[in-house]
């Protein structure tokens, strides 16, 4: 525990670099499996996924035990399978008006800092912008959250994210949790249940809201549409989940597609009888809603705000390819007044940068899996019950597969590039069907937004900019201190 004070990403590179790619460590009394192998990802995310299905949490309070990435075997696959289908193309386009929203008070926002012409945290305005995003598309609440510090929904956010990973209740979970899991339960933990309390009860508000609206007066945002599927048949099958290679699928076939058989083996709970007396699936319950709004704002808020700060962080280090991107997207504000969700994708120089972003800084840089029964893996043993920790952090700076890794080099992910590479390498958002289910909404609001940024304004390096920047890299990597940056406004 001692050498993760710091974090997790370095000392995790130490032990491969020492150990190998296939190696491991104790947290706690619990033995973890280290996995920096491309091959042996391959095989436990896609190839025998059956065999590792499940994340190994320990979290049992609500709304944290109803959403996807705590949800085990056919209840995730269930609730998995309904969605999906919210992040398809025809849904993010919905959901681009929402987006133009916040981006608007986020362009408001910056001008302040270049009329001003001081340095400041931009780190900060990327954090008030994703808050405002998952606000209006997951909570359905407007926010200008930089103008608003003291809106509610700001305040538990904060509070949320101020949560220690090194309070003794929370090492010792760790370290004995066999003893702690049932004294967890138990003890009073005010902090937090404060803040599920505020999420819980705003959501199930708004739920109620929407129930009692006219259909054609409803907000066209992620929640309704998981209300929608509540009674719609909308559902897609496992082979689809992986929006990484499916999305063309997921677009043009699968709206309508129902589970097959082998995958709509559910829980007696979600099963009840319809007025003719057959048996009904009822797709989602309130709480797994619930569940996944709350899922949207843990993992959609710090991932977003560090790839945006960390692509204007790098981008201001290297003005050259700042220059390029402007060049890109001022070519495309002749031809468009607005971006969206199709004409976004001919930004495609931006596009490089924002990989190379998330290849220096991965936000997610490690998953778990647990094996459900022993099995060999290119030569190597895995028992029944192990904890895989899948190590991509290590990858995207393997010298092996990225020559001089810590060079911010856009052009490693031209079409040429990527094909000579293998394809585990590089995974900013997981890989198979247990990957990140909201990609394409990141990616479509990371590059709504610097489109927009780099259209009007320049991001510049100064004496305040930390050259390297420091890290925190406990559940996710993060700029430890902010990046402080000037920014100036652009003569188009």
């Amino acid at each position: 525990m001692l050498m993760f004070r710091e974090g997790f990403l370095k000392p995790l590179s130490e032990i491969v670099k020492t150990h190998g790619k296939v190696c491991g460590y104790y947290l706690g009394r619990k033995p973890m499996v280290v996995i920096a192998d491309p091959d042996i990802l391959r095989q436990v995310m896609v190839k025998d996924f059956n065999n590792f299905t499940n994340r190994r949490f320990q979290l049992t309070t609500k709304p944290w035990k109803d959403c996807l990435l705590m949800l085990r075997n056919e209840q995730w696959k269930r609730v998995r399978s309904v969605v999906t289908p919210t992040f398809s193309a025809a849904k993010l386009k919905e959901m681009v008006p929402l987006i133009n929203t916040a981006t608007d008070a986020l362009m408001n926002n910056l001008s302040v800092h270049a009329e001003s012409g001081k340095v400041f945290d931009i780190h900060k305005c990327f954090q008030c912008f994703t808050m405002d995003v998952i606000a209006s598309v997951a909570f359905g609440t407007n926010l200008d959250s930089q103008n608003n510090p003291d809106d509610p929904f700001v305040h538990y956010a904060q509070m949320f994210f101020a949560m220690s990973f090194f309070k003794p209740l929370v090492l010792f979970s760790i370290l004995f949790s066999k003893i702690m899991a049932p004294l967890v339960r138990i003890i009073p933990n005010k902090r937090r249940e404060e803040i599920d309390k505020f999420f819980i009860s705003s959501i199930k508000k708004i739920i109620k809201q929407r129930e009692e609206q006219p259909p054609d007066q409803r907000r066209r945002d992620f929640l309704q549409l998981i209300l929608d599927a509540r009674t719609g048949q909308e559902s897609v099958s496992l082979e689809h989940f992986d929006t990484t290679k499916h999305s063309d699928e997921l677009d043009n076939r699968s709206q309508q597609t129902p589970l097959p058989v082998s995958d709509q083996k559910i829980s007696h709970p979600h099963i009840q009888k319809s007025s003719t007396g057959h048996l009904q699936k009822k797709t989602i319950t309130e709480d797994e809603i619930v569940g996944q709004a709350f899922v949207f704002f843990l993992a959609g808020y710090e991932t977003t705000s560090s790839t945006l700060g960390f692509a204007c962080y790098l981008l201001a280090l290297h003005p050259e390819c700042q220059s390029k991107v402007q060049e890109e997207v001022d070519d495309f504000f002749t031809r468009h007044d607005f971006v969206d969700y199709t004409n976004v994708q001919e930004l495609k120089y931006l596009d490089m940068a924002v990989c190379e972003a998330l290849r220096i800084y991965p936000p997610g840089f490690r998953f778990n899996r647990e094996v459900y029964h022993d099995c060999v893996i290119n030569g190597q043993f895995f028992p029944k019950g192990a904890t895989l920790e899948l190590f991509s952090g290590f990858l995207h700076h393997d010298p092996e597969h990225w020559p001089e890794p810590k060079k911010f080099i856009p052009e490693r992910f031209t079409p040429e590039a990527k094909a000579n590479r293998h394809p585990f390498v590089y995974l900013p958002f997981g890989a198979g069907p247990r990957n990140c289910v909201g990609m394409r909404l990141a990616q479509l609001e990371i590059r709504m937004a610097l489109a927009h940024l780099f259209h009007r304004f320049s991001v510049v390096s100064c004496s305040e900019t930390k050259v390297p920047l420091d890290l925190k890299t406990f559940s996710t990597t993060a700029p430890k201190n902010g990046i402080f940056v000037k920014i100036t406004r652009r003569n188009v």
